[in-house]
């Protein structure tokens, strides 16, 4: 500890007045880094890439559930199953996908339905999380290698110090330096990519809650159209 205070004590330098741009920041920020540099930075790619791609992903997906689900409640509401199921065969929206799979069982009874209702959700809820497994990862490595590079740093300035004997500002800066840039990067990494993640879960969810809505929906006037025939024999 005492090593430690001593160390900084003799990083007490006087304030540098330096005027750089961002795109001089970035690029010094990206040699400050060290070797933890490239994995960072492939952190940083996978993570827009996979967030832009997932946005629209999910905002197409979302935009045309919506649309199917008002299109076949209607038509559920007048109890045209036949119509509805030749609406849902005619997409490719999740819940479309869902609902014909019960659509094409209505005639075997409201278990076979749900049964059916169960297997696709499951098969296109899978599909919606595609991708969020990634951005978890990334939220969960890039503190990580961060951590990693601040330990590499220190390793360095310690190194510095025992071959040159003392301790001087000049001597420990270039560890101490990556120590603290790699520890930022990771965390400035991990926060956006974090707040991506839960987001595209919320709209998940919320697409989720809407189907379930429209199948029970559906499941109702399957029954109900079970019960009629009951009725009229």
């Amino acid at each position: 500890m005492a090593t430690l205070m001593t160390i900084f004590d003799a990083l007490q330098l006087p304030e540098l007045e330096v005027d750089l741009t961002f795109s001089e920041w970035m690029a010094q920020i990206w040699v400050d880094a060290g070797i933890m540099r490239w994995p960072l930075g492939a952190c940083v790619a996978i993570g827009a890439v996979v967030i832009i791609w997932k946005f629209f992903d999910v905002f197409m997906k979302s935009t045309a559930t919506r649309k199917i689900l008002r299109e076949v409640d209607e038509l559920l509401a007048q109890s045209q199953l036949k119509d509805a199921l030749e609406l849902t065969r005619e997409s490719n929206a999740p819940a479309a996908n869902i609902l014909h799979a019960g659509l094409e069982r209505s005639d075997e009874g409201t278990d076979r339905v749900m049964k059916a209702i169960e297997n696709q959700g499951l098969i296109e809820l899978s599909k919606l999380e595609s991708g969020l497994v990634i951005l978890a990862t990334l939220t969960n490595v890039a503190p990580l290698l961060g951590f990693l590079g601040t330990v590499m740093g220190m390793i360095e300035a310690f190194q510095a110090i025992e071959l040159a004997g003392e301790v001087d500002a000049t001597t420990v800066a270039g560890g101490i330096k990556i120590a603290l840039t790699t520890t930022a990067a990771g965390l400035a990494i991990a926060i956006p990519v974090s707040i991506a993640h839960n987001y595209f879960v919320s709209r998940i969810d919320s697409l989720v809650i809407d189907m379930e809505e429209s199948a029970q929906k559906m499941i109702d006037a399957v029954f109900s159209m079970q019960v009629g025939r009951a009725a009229g024999d």
